[in-house]
């Protein structure tokens, strides 16, 4: 066990006390894969240490059973009664906003003084960032949410990275960081053979940095064989707001135009314009499902030079119009909010 790092990322444990006490908290409709990527590599650890590292327990706003989105409930206890807590895990996904009620952010003020470190995981970065206990703090959220993010914690440094540790604040973009953050938490905390071995349980090869971006859309394959084509699907979704034209990303890449489409459609069986529209499109779709924004704003947010294009464009792709797209998802019963996604 390395005491020293342990000490910096976790002030109040203390190993010869016992295990590692954490509180997991969960909100109504979290995403379970969320939940299970921050609570299976600690049962995963005990297992393979064959002794108690870590012990936790569920907690809620009010101790009722939140419902995440597989369907199913969990039992908790209330977040006001929890004490001693070594560690705070927070998992939210749909209906921010709601849930963080002034008595849930005295709680988490209250267990942040306490001396508590502190997680967030997908929306629960959102949760810690309304408490203000991410003032100060270096975080990240999913990539889809990093502007509205940024926007609305302006004492936040927020960054695109996969997961991030900041001090005594870990925020996560997703489930799939939260292995690789929970992995480093064993790492610093009970040693680095461990995790490798939690890891290798899981099948499970970390071989990405906290400090890797996060991506759009996976491109590790693309890169292994055609470079210059992952770093031009890397331009187009850095720049969907602005859309660069073929010439410039064939320019960038080092390739002729021809040679660069040729390549381009290999790759991704559609040509770069296509690709970049229907990467767009489906960018704004997902603005007019989980947020509130104008007809107009997800336009320019998206890269259209006039609003009649976009509304045009979209048509042509979901049959349908936004305002069409709202109306049936209410009626679904679909959830939209500004700072809301699946």
């Amino acid at each position: 066990m390395n005491l020293m790092k342990s000490a910096i990322l976790f002030p109040r444990f203390d190993p010869a006390r016992g295990p590692l006490r954490v509180g997991v908290l969960v909100l109504d409709q979290c995403n379970m894969l969320s939940l299970a990527a921050a609570v299976d590599p600690m049962r995963a650890a005990n297992r393979r240490a064959e002794r108690r590292l870590f012990e936790w327990q569920f907690l809620s706003a009010t101790g009722d059973q939140p419902t995440v989105t597989a369907g199913f409930s969990i039992p908790t206890t209330p977040v006001a009664q929890a004490t001693g807590l070594d560690f705070l895990i927070t998992v939210a996904g749909f209906r921010l906003d709601e849930q963080v009620t002034p008595a849930l952010r005295s709680a988490l003020r209250r267990i942040a003084r306490d001396g508590t470190t502190m997680a967030g995981v997908d929306g629960g970065g959102w949760i810690l960032a309304r408490a203000g206990i991410l003032d100060g703090s270096i975080a990240t959220t999913h990539w889809e949410d990093l502007d509205r993010f940024a926007a609305a914690f302006p004492r936040v440094q927020v960054v695109r990275d996969r997961y991030r540790i900041s001090g005594r604040v870990m925020t996560t973009g997703g489930a799939s960081p939260c292995i690789d953050m929970m992995l480093a938490v064993i790492a610093q905390t009970f040693g680095a053979d461990l995790s490798a071995r939690v890891a290798a349980a899981f099948i499970h090869d970390p071989q990405t940095a906290a400090d890797a971006p996060q991506r759009a859309v996976p491109t590790a394959r693309i890169a292994r064989r055609a470079p210059a084509i992952a770093r031009a699907i890397e331009a187009i979704e850095q720049s969907l707001d602005d859309p660069q034209s073929v010439d410039d990303l064939a320019r960038k890449s080092g390739l002729s135009r021809r040679r660069f489409e040729q390549r381009f459609r290999q790759e991704t069986g559609q040509s770069p314009h296509a690709y970049a529209i229907g990467l767009r499109l489906s960018e704004a779709r997902r603005l007019a499902l989980d947020t509130g924004q104008s007809v107009q704003e997800i336009a320019l947010a998206t890269g259209f030079s006039s609003q009649a294009a976009f509304a045009r464009a979209f048509h042509k792709a979901y049959g349908q119009s936004v305002r069409d797209l709202r109306r049936t998802s209410s009626l679904t019963g679909r959830p939209v909010s500004p700072i809301l996604r699946p």
